[in-house]
Parts: C-alpha cells; sequence; structure tokens
C-alpha cells in the first residue's frame, strides 16, 4: 500500500481519540482554557452527565473573531510565548483540543473581549456551520453538544449518564481545588450541584468534598529546598473505603500519580487498616525544570527529577502534621439523638430492686442482703465501678481527655473532660501507647538481626539485584544483611530479628526490590517490621476485662495526651470518643 497524506478531518479524529476520550475530557479541556484566560468566576452546565450538552461561561479576557478563528487550527496556542516547551506554567498548550472537540460534536465557541463586540462560530463535526456577531457579557462561552453522535463507533463505549456525571464531577472537583481562588457552578439537568466562591484552599477542599474535615483534618504546610507542600489531610480516624478522594496537585495541576499512592501508604503506615483510605488534597509547588508534564497527552501524568525527595517530602510533611495532632480522633464527638419519653414494662410482676451489696462493702453493724440473693438468683449487676478520685484543682480544665470517673465493662474507661464526657476503649488505646514506645526504642539504633546459620543465596534478574545493591546501606539499618552474588544473584547473611527465623527471604527481597523499583525506598521491610511492632504491643498492652484503679486511669490518660497518633490504635479504629455535655441534656429532655 502507497503512503497517503490524511485527509484534515480524519487527523482531527485521530487527536480528538487523543484528548476526547469521553465528556470529562472535554469538560477538562475547556475549563482549563477558561482558567488559563484569567477567569475569576467558571459556570459548567451537563445535560445527561455531558452526553448531550457541555457547556462552560468564564469571565476571562474573551477572543476577538480572527483569535476564535486560529484557535480552531491545530496546535495554535497563546500559552507558549517562546519554544520553552518544558517550562509551560499554564494548565495545557497543546492546540489540538478546540479542533479535535469540534471534530467529534456540535460545537459553539462564542467570545467576546472586554470593550468589544461578541463573536459566534458554529462548526458541525469538523464542518464549519456559521458565525457572526452574538450577544453576551465579556468572557467565553463554549458548548459542546452531541458527543460522537456521528462517531458510533466511539459512542457506544461511552458509559451510562451516571457514570460520565460522575467522571465530570470529579474533573470539576480537581479543577476547583487547584484554583480555590476562582468561582465555580455545576449545574446537572438543571439541578446545582457545586456552588464555591473564592476562599482559601483549605476551606475549597472542605467545601468541595466533606464538611467535616473542618474539624477532622490537618493542615500541611512544609518544604524542602525549592519544594513546597501544603494542603489538608484527615485524622486516622476519618477515612473511606475507596481512594477516591485522593488529590495531587503539581503547580496547581491536578494530576493522577502513583507517587501519591505509595506516599500515603507510608505515611498512614500502622493507622489505618489496608482497606481503608485517607482523605486528601496536596499542593505540591516546585521549579518547572524538576518536573516532566509533558508525558501524557491530557497532562494527568507527569516525571520527577527527584521522585525520591518528593516522596520524602509528602511522607514527611504528612507524618508531622499527624504527630502534631497527638490524640485527636475523628470520633471525638457523638451527638445524641432527643431522649423519647417512652416508659418501659419491665414485664408483669417485675418490679425494679437495687444491686446487691457485697457483704465485704457493708458498713459495720449492717443488716445482711441476703433477702436480695436470694429473691433475685438470676441478677446479673452490671460490670460498672466508680471510684473516689484523688482531689485535683478542676481537673478537666487542665486536660483534653479529663479526668477518669469510672470503669464500665471492665473495658472502658469514663472521665469527665470541661466540655463532655470521655469514654476510652483501654485496650485499643494502650496498644497504641505500646507501639510508640517500642518504635522509639527502636529509634535509638539499628534494628536487632539474626544471622542465618547457612547464609542463603536468591536468585533474581540482574534490575533487581542492581537495585537492591544500591540500597545495601538504608537495608542494613533495619536488619537485613545481604551482598551482591555474582550478576543475578544476592547473598542473605542476616534477617531482622522481630521478623523471626522462618521469614521467606525469597518474597521479602521480591517485593522490596518492586518497591525500590517504584519508589526507591523500602517500604515492605518497614512494613513488616512495623507489623510485627503493632502484633508484640497488641498482646503487652492492658486486655479488656482488667479493672483499673482510678490513678492507672488517669495515668494512661495523660500518656494519651502527650503521645502522637494516640486518637487510633493500631488498626485505624478511635480510641476514644466525646459525649458533649449538651447531648447528655438532650438525652434527658433538658433542650
Amino acid at each position: 500500500m502507497s503512503i497517503r497524506r490524511l485527509p484534515s478531518e480524519l487527523v482531527n479524529r485521530i487527536a480528538a481519540g487523543e484528548v476526547v476520550e469521553r465528556p470529562a475530557s472535554a469538560l477538562k479541556e475547556l475549563v482549563e482554557n477558561a482558567l488559563d484566560a484569567g477567569a475569576t468566576s467558571v459556570s459548567v452546565k451537563l445535560s445527561a452527565g455531558g452526553l448531550d450538552r457541555v457547556e462552560v461561561v468564564d469571565d476571562g479576557i474573551g477572543m476577538d473573531p480572527d483569535d476564535m478563528r486560529l484557535a480552531l487550527e491545530r496546535h495554535a496556542t497563546s500559552k507558549l510565548p517562546d519554544d520553552a516547551i518544558e517550562s509551560v506554567t499554564s494548565f495545557g498548550f497543546r492546540g489540538e483540543a478546540l479542533p479535535s472537540i469540534a471534530s467529534v460534536a456540535r460545537f459553539t465557541l462564542e467570545s467576546r473581549p472586554r470593550g468589544a463586540d461578541g463573536w459566534r462560530i458554529l462548526i458541525d463535526h469538523g464542518k464549519p456551520v456559521e458565525e457572526g456577531p452574538a450577544a453576551l457579557p465579556p468572557g467565553t462561552r463554549v458548548k459542546v453538544e452531541g458527543l460522537f453522535d456521528k462517531v458510533p463507533a466511539r459512542r457506544k463505549f461511552l458509559r451510562t449518564p451516571r457514570s460520565e456525571y460522575a467522571a465530570c464531577l470529579d474533573t470539576v472537583r480537581r479543577l476547583a481545588m487547584a484554583r480555590p481562588d476562582v468561582g465555580f457552578t455545576l449545574d446537572h439537568d438543571g439541578r446545582r450541584t457545586i456552588e464555591v466562591q473564592p476562599q482559601e484552599a483549605p476551606e475549597r477542599v472542605a467545601a468541595l468534598l466533606s464538611a467535616e474535615l473542618q474539624s477532622h483534618g490537618l493542615g500541611i504546610d512544609t518544604g524542602r529546598g525549592e519544594m513546597t507542600l501544603s494542603g489538608v489531610v484527615s485524622v486516622p480516624t476519618f477515612n473511606r473505603g475507596m481512594a477516591d478522594q485522593q488529590y495531587l496537585f503539581v503547580n496547581r495541576r491536578p494530576v493522577k500519580d502513583r507517587l501519591l499512592t505509595g506516599a500515603l501508604r507510608g505515611a498512614y503506615r500502622d493507622m489505618l487498616p489496608r482497606d481503608r483510605h485517607p482523605v486528601v488534597a496536596l499542593f505540591l509547588d516546585l521549579p518547572t525544570d524538576a518536573v516532566d508534564i509533558n508525558v501524557h497527552p491530557a497532562k494527568t501524568e507527569v516525571r520527577f527529577r527527584d521522585a525520591q525527595a518528593v516522596r520524602g517530602l509528602i511522607v514527611g510533611g504528612i507524618r508531622s502534621a499527624l504527630e502534631e495532632a497527638g490524640h485527636k480522633s475523628a470520633a471525638h464527638a457523638q451527638h445524641a439523638q432527643p431522649a423519647n419519653w417512652q416508659v418501659e414494662p419491665m414485664g408483669e410482676g417485675v418490679t425494679y430492686a437495687p444491686p446487691p451489696i457485697a457483704p465485704s462493702s457493708l458498713p459495720p453493724g449492717a443488716p445482711a442482703q441476703a433477702s436480695v440473693f436470694e429473691s433475685h438468683a438470676d441478677y446479673a449487676p452490671p460490670q460498672a465501678r466508680a471510684e473516689a478520685a484523688p482531689d485535683e484543682p478542676q481537673p478537666h480544665v487542665q486536660y483534653p481527655l479529663g479526668a477518669a470517673r469510672g470503669q464500665v465493662a471492665a473495658t472502658y474507661i469514663v472521665a469527665e473532660a470541661e466540655d463532655g464526657l470521655v469514654i476510652v476503649d483501654q485496650h485499643a488505646a494502650h496498644e497504641r501507647l505500646t507501639l510508640e514506645r517500642m518504635r522509639a526504642a527502636a529509634g535509638d539504633g539499628p534494628v536487632p538481626r539474626q544471622a542465618l546459620l547457612m547464609p542463603e543465596v536468591i536468585e533474581l534478574d540482574e534490575p533487581q539485584c542492581d537495585r537492591l545493591e544500591a540500597a545495601i546501606p538504608e537495608l542494613d539499618k533495619f536488619g537485613l544483611e545481604i551482598e551482591r552474588f555474582g550478576e543475578r544473584a544476592m547473598l542473605v547473611r542476616a534477617v531482622p530479628a522481630p521478623l523471626g527465623a522462618k521469614v521467606d527471604t525469597r518474597g521479602l527481597l521480591e517485593d522490596l526490590a518492586g518497591e525500590l523499583a517504584e519508589w526507591g525506598e523500602a517500604v515492605s521491610l518497614r512494613d513488616k517490621l512495623d507489623h510485627v511492632a503493632g502484633t508484640m504491643a497488641c498482646h503487652g498492652s492492658i486486655r479488656a476485662g482488667r479493672v483499673l484503679s482510678v490513678p492507672e486511669m488517669n495515668a494512661l490518660l495523660r500518656e494519651m495526651e502527650a503521645t502522637p497518633h494516640s486518637g487510633s490504635c493500631n488498626h485505624g479504629r478511635p480510641t476514644w470518643v466525646k459525649l458533649k455535655m449538651n447531648d447528655v441534656e438532650k438525652l434527658f429532655g433538658r433542650h
């Protein structure tokens, strides 16, 4: 077959395949153009999840008719002042966006610069239809209708309107988080689902994701060299079953990068179960020559020049925020329902009798209550105890977790705080305290190791061996002693003592090599050590069912207040909850 030039219409459709995959793809391009045009307000309207219509209106600088025609040509852009393609700071610069979208839909472009008249251009699946004057305020309005109507091979692969709308909603959320200085509205089939005014980044994230982030989120503001990291992350006990609310922005550009997944796993290690995920929005700013944004046509992926430094900044920033949060927990406030005034019958012939008093606790000369024991043989006293606390001047004012007042079911500590009642799971709390003490002790020196009676040779491929050999000093700190043994093998002489002698050395080295390739750091080994430390902490902590004295309870509360991450146990569950005093009053109808 001889070589031929493709017709321009087909070229545009091929380009559209790179840029326009679904309505959300077109929406992303249009909103990014609006933001790059200096818009302070962006309005988005969708019909049928964007399948029938995508409309974006902005109040940016607008375009005159000549610029509008040029914008519809391939490889035309206002976003590259020179040929430094690697230094682009706008959202995008691909000239294919508008002509590609116009080649697969009915496309209407209306724009008006300030102090000039408006103009309108209509294109139907790549063919110009008409153009002429238009009445609109300063700015630009773009309407995309019937996406892929004349490309049935592409149309049939689109999902349901509900699924397409979910993708569009996620796109608008990401861009609205990236630019908190811009107001956004989103209307779907006449119903408004997003309306935010210009605001600070933390407030914008909370408004778009969950209002509870205002109280359950932690601010991030740190830096390393020329890199800075800001944003908000949730406390460990405020988590989700899906990782669908984790956002990373690089130089204010929303990206989806696997680096964030590994960094979050490292930062929340031993604070969350593997099937739970935090809510995160992080903004990373770094020099343009330190990141390559041109590795994906849609600019959703990036490549960092020093990925290890970026990961270290993210993990360090999050860990620092979690440590500063101390004993904070998302489950600290529980809300009571209003009291339901209904008398519950106790059963025919049953009357209330006070719980029996053990003879040993009766004052001298008091009559025994044998009749009570005899007449209520099957009575089971509640497993609760109260004890007079030592005299302390306003202890609930001095301490966030209050002063211990008693114990319920030999498992839960009840304390009085300034603004309510605090209930502590003694086993979960002490489990966290024990783990943090073990971790602090391990930080004083290298992890102890256990030498193998016979060094074990593990055969791997050459790149795996190269990565492990480069990480030998780091692995040695964790108690793993290895050395290169030829081109395609590693010799294991010792393993970390906490892992035991039956550790699967081959699986361990393969996991390490894989993660070194992905993140440049030995995550698996640290995870394994923390898992072992957590198991040891669990067995060495105060068990449920153990009766504690009030001084013991208060000592536990004070240590929780001074220990990082004590708001959650090693498995991500809350260690304490608080019942506000006004909620207690609601239970008794005082409100």
